[in-house]
């Protein structure tokens, strides 16, 4: 599955995150309509994006009278690759520097600080 999440541009995920905000696959012309709202992407763009998800494993096609699309991977489990590998790169596996990096550059509200504490007490 890793090997999939690695292969996904920044372009594709946009895509994936239209596909992951459905709860049922989508035609390519919803794709179409909502990536040219949000991204101003033209027909073509959106075609290829989605046949290189598919090629990936990331997406698959049904077809119905036409071709429907939906995400063969989850939000949460892309979320979570990519959580591990932001980690890995940028904070020498660590994720108390992630944390640290964050308080110090006051990225953290105290109503994140809050939701962590509590988190921290559940284990």
């Amino acid at each position: 599955m890793e090997e999939i999440f690695e292969k996904i541009s920044d372009s594709e995920l946009e895509v994936m995150k239209v596909l992951w905000a459905s709860a049922e696959a989508l035609p390519v012309s919803v794709l179409r309509q909502t990536l040219r709202a949000s991204q101003g992407w033209e027909a073509t763009t959106v075609k290829t994006l989605v046949q290189r998800l598919c090629a990936k494993g990331a997406v698959t096609q049904e077809k119905r009278k036409i071709f429907y699309y939906r995400a063969a991977v989850s939000q949460t489990d892309y979320n979570s690759w990519a959580a591990r590998s932001l980690v890995s790169k940028l904070y020498q596996g660590r994720a108390s520097n992630l944390v640290a990096a964050l308080v110090d550059s006051k990225g953290l509200s105290a109503d994140d600080i809050a939701e962590l504490k509590a988190m921290f007490e559940k284990f």
